[in-house]
């Protein structure tokens, strides 16, 4: 974990990256977009920044479209990851109009693709500058190419921004486990694990390239289960929540009890 002193007031984290599937948005339901599920989102994203971190936030776009059905459409790969990109967008617009009409807090939604009616072209240091503004970021269309994902993209930014660390919110998954909990009653949930482990144990709750570049990077990563209130707010003021990765963490286990 990090070596900060935290208290109840004085949160370890000066700038963060939130990773954001678009199924969070859906939330159980079959909507694409469901109020409920978006209220919850909203309620965590402001009680982070309220404690006065500056936070960024990649969205993905599942609750509208994948881009890996792309076989199972027939179509190629290119074009189904550019609607994926494009379902991110209105992920991200969505965000917006919830974030600002529960708050006075600006928010802004920079885009990967060219959309200039609805959302600004990513800069880095324009991000970097409404960051330090305290503005609310909503980082969407990925990195703006097809292949790679949200996961790669989230890792991508946290470092050109130079955020202090990236919160993967997962929906129903309490953090990392050394195997699939739903197929196997006896896998056990990391409180921390070296990202290097990480990568050479194949753990499949982010993709291999965006492990690799937060590896390379030295860039914390804490995987969490978002569904949980209040854990994103308590893991920026130092508790011990889900699993922290970072280069060199050692791999520690919940007790039964703890998990």
């Amino acid at each position: 974990m990090p070596t900060k002193t935290a208290s109840p007031e004085r949160p370890i984290y000066k700038r963060v990256l939130l990773k954001l599937s678009g199924q969070a948005l859906a939330g159980a339901t079959q909507n694409a977009l469901n109020p409920d599920a978006i209220g919850h989102i909203v309620r965590e994203i402001l009680s982070v920044r309220d404690l006065g971190i500056e936070i960024a936030i990649v969205v993905g776009g599942g609750n509208i479209f994948r881009g890996n059905v792309s076989k199972e459409w027939h179509i190629e790969r290119a074009e189904a990851d550019n609607m994926g990109m494009l379902a991110t967008v209105i992920n991200g617009i969505m965000l917006r109009a919830a974030l600002t009409g529960s708050s006075d807090h600006e928010v802004r939604v920079m885009s990967a693709l060219h959309t200039p009616e609805v959302a600004e072209p990513f800069i880095r240091l324009r991000a970097d500058r409404h960051l330090t503004k305290g503005s609310i970021v909503v980082l969407t269309a990925g990195i703006g190419q097809p292949y790679l994902t949200t996961d790669y993209a989230s890792v991508q930014r946290a470092i050109e921004l130079r955020c202090d660390a990236v919160l993967a919110a997962k929906n129903g998954v309490s953090g990392v486990f050394n195997a699939d909990p739903k197929q196997d009653p006896d896998a056990k949930l990391y409180r921390s694990i070296g990202l290097g482990d990480a990568i050479r144990q194949q753990l499949a709750f982010m993709d291999l390239p965006a492990l690799v570049m937060a590896r390379d990077h030295s860039k914390p990563i804490h995987v969490f289960d978002f569904d949980a209130p209040g854990v994103m707010r308590r893991i920026c003021l130092g508790e011990e929540a889900g699993t922290y990765l970072a280069k060199g963490a050692k791999t520690k286990i919940y007790e039964p009890d703890e998990g």
